[in-house]
Order: structure tokens, then sequence, then C-alpha cells
């Protein structure tokens, strides 16, 4: 028992210390910039959604 809370505390440490490295290096996402959403099946991209996206 011992042995698996310790993995299961590492764990979840080891998780969390890399999302906030990841968090802390990363540039900040642009959501204007964004790819458009693809269209599920049909391999088209959506036409609304990213109206706010530069032409």
């Amino acid at each position: 028992m011992q042995g698996t809370t310790l993995r299961r505390w590492s764990f979840w440490l080891l998780l969390t210390g890399f999302v906030a490295w990841d968090f802390a290096s990363s540039a900040p996402v642009n959501l204007r910039l964004e790819p458009p959403i693809i269209t599920a099946g049909s391999g088209s991209p959506a036409s609304g959604g990213h109206c706010a996206m530069p032409k």
C-alpha cells in the first residue's frame, strides 16, 4: 500500500510540475490566428465561427 501511494503522489506531482513548466515557458495562444475547425466527417473547413480571423 505504501508503494502505491508513493507512486500516485509522484505521478501527480510530476504531472502538475510539467503543466506548470509548460504554461510558464510557452508563448500565449492567439485565438484569432487559430486554424478553423474542420467539419466532422466531410474534410472541408467550416465557414463560420472564426469571423475574427484575419483574411
